[in-house]
């Protein structure tokens, strides 16, 4: 109780005080340690940042300049990626290990300075190294400017809603001893709302997060999906929500009962209480409609009418079957961009360089695996290789060797992408590939999921921009017939699209920020099995539309 009103004392003095110069700088400490916490009958130490699972929140406004110094106190290096901010120009800030920066080794700091310009709303941040964003991951809240206000009813409170995973294990230990056998780690024991699973688990009573509210009013929750490898829905007992923004974008608000958020991605809904004053369970389960092994435990969490006695048992939601296709294509279809004069939706509509992507599952060669194989994940057949030298400092000082800039704009040959699971011939090549973009090129890109192995949705996150969704579809992207259907009018912008299962996703955006962006699936187990690469955007004309020098504390590998 004591930490949630020194948050709100911080809260209140980063936005309320009268002085423009105190708002314009914000200014966080991250100590990275190690800390023993139990969660379904099991102790574990874990790693946190300032000793907290999940980790502090980041507060800003739009305009602001944060700086935050991470200091490393644990035996695994560390780095820590500020999910959704643009970084324009400043890469260095961006976080993923051995793309953008050297870790942050045992003992040693870091200082992550950037601005926040042109962007509101939830964003996130989590370890980008290893599997350490387990536990270390925390909310981003940018608050709009002082004097503009949101676009939709002002919420009487805001509550961040984290939906996390919990393993028993030490994950890493787990993850290692399944690369040696050449097999997928093991799933979640639980998933998590704000680091807890709430009542439906063993000894988990006293670990259930809860919201009392006043009947009557509306509350604004900022969801935020920090699951490894589960795309999850959520809902509210006897509630309705109205969806008003996305990966910090505002969207045209439409209510459900439920929602879907894959890894990666933030929804805001707003809640009325309008119910008759009652105990209502908050619930999140995976969804999965492929023939792949999840955690389908529910967590829950309480929505608590004031007055309403701790003794009276909360009602269940109902939510989707886990294998719900049609919710899921027809949900996703209901994301629209706001798209007014003060939050367009500057779609490029006039497109420079396409490119089809897709996304496959392979077995390669291992000779130090037990099984004598291991599973390999690939764009366009090729598994990306992680470099010794991070590829920003390497583009940046032009040291040769460390990538080639070759990546392919489409895949080697064509097949029925999606047509009966494809067992044989299943090896990829390997390389650390990245595709060269010349600065404000206009690009439209199609994800497209395979039959390799097996069909799965695969949420893609592409750093340092957003981008508009203005495409997807089941079965095999048709070039002919289906960009007669695209939405370039108020497609959804964001920055981690779900590239539907045995279909295909198309985005579009402008390459207007110099520097090396990473692109991934945001499933962990596909990420360390190779389903990644990196554009390298060449800078402007001019040293303002050119890559920022290095800070002076970055580190070395």
């Amino acid at each position: 109780m004591k930490m949630g009103f020194l948050f709100l004392f911080l809260y209140l003095l980063a936005f309320l005080g009268d002085s423009p110069v105190d708002a314009a700088v914000k200014k966080y400490q991250f100590d990275v340690q190690v800390k023993n916490i139990s969660r379904i009958c099991n102790a574990k130490p874990i790693v946190t940042v300032n000793g907290m699972f999940p980790g502090p929140t980041v507060y800003a406004r739009e305009g602001d300049r944060v700086i935050i110094n991470v200091t490393n106190h644990v035996q695994y290096n560390m780095s820590i990626h500020w999910h959704g901010l643009k970084q324009y120009r400043n890469g260095w800030a961006d976080g993923p290990a051995y793309i953008t920066q050297c870790p942050i080794q045992t003992g040693q700091s870091y200082l992550y300075d950037f601005n926040v310009t042109g962007q509101r709303g939830t964003l996130w941040w989590h370890a980008h190294i290893l599997w350490l964003r387990a536990t270390v991951y925390g909310a981003i809240v940018i608050l709009p400017e002082p004097g503009k206000p949101y676009p939709f009813p002002q919420p009487y409170q805001e509550y961040n809603i984290i939906l996390g995973e919990w393993w028993n294990k030490d994950v890493e230990t787990a993850v290692n001893q399944a690369n040696q056998l050449g097999a997928p780690p093991p799933m979640s024991d639980a998933h998590t709302i704000n680091g807890k699973p709430g009542p439906l688990f063993p000894c988990s009573e006293k670990h259930t997060f809860v919201i009392e509210a006043e009947a009557g009013k509306t509350y604004l929750l900022r969801i935020i999906n920090a699951a490894l490898n589960d795309e999850l829905f959520f809902g509210i007992a006897g509630h309705n929500m109205t969806v008003v923004e996305i990966d910090a974008v505002y969207t045209k608000p439409f209510t459900t009962k439920a929602i879907l958020i894959g890894p990666g991605q933030t929804t805001n809904v707003l809640v009325k209480t309008d119910r008759s004053p009652n105990r209502y369970f908050m619930a999140a389960s995976p969804f999965m409609d492929a023939p792949v092994s999840v955690d389908n435990k529910t967590v829950t969490a309480i929505l608590q009418y004031k007055g309403v006695p701790n003794t009276v048992l909360p009602i269940l939601p109902k939510l989707p079957l886990p294998n719900d296709t049609s919710f899921a294509l027809d949900y996703n279809g209901k994301l629209k961009s706001l798209n007014t004069p003060n939050f367009p939706a500057l779609v490029p509509l006039k497109v420079d360089r396409r490119l089809f992507y897709t996304i496959g599952l392979g077995i390669n060669a291992c000779p130090t695996c037990v099984n004598g194989t291991n599973l390999a994940a690939s764009i366009n057949n090729i598994t990306f290789v992680m470099p010794q030298t991070a590829l920003l400092k390497a583009h940046y000082s032009n040291i040769s060797g460390v990538f080639r800039t070759d990546f392919p704009d489409r895949p080697p040959k064509a097949f029925n992408y999606t047509g009966v699971p494809l067992t044989a011939n299943l090896g990829t090549s390997t390389g650390t590939r990245l595709s060269r973009v010349k600065f404000n090129t206009t690009i439209e890109l199609v994800l497209q999921d395979t039959n390799l192995l097996t069909v799965e949705s695969h949420p893609f996150h592409l750093h340092g921009y957003n981008f508009f969704v203005v495409g997807t579809g089941v079965g095999n992207f048709d070039p002919k017939k289906d960009p007669a259907k695209f939405n370039l009018i108020d497609p959804p912008e964001r920055n981690t699209v779900g590239v539907p299962t045995g279909g295909w996703a198309a985005i579009r955006f402008r390459a207007d920020n110099p520097g090396v962006w990473f692109m991934h699936c945001h499933l962990e187990v596909h990420t360390m099995w190779g389903l990644k690469m990196a554009f390298v955007v060449e800078n402007g004309k001019t040293p303002e539309l050119s890559v920022l020098p290095p800070p002076k504390d970055y580190p070395s590998c």
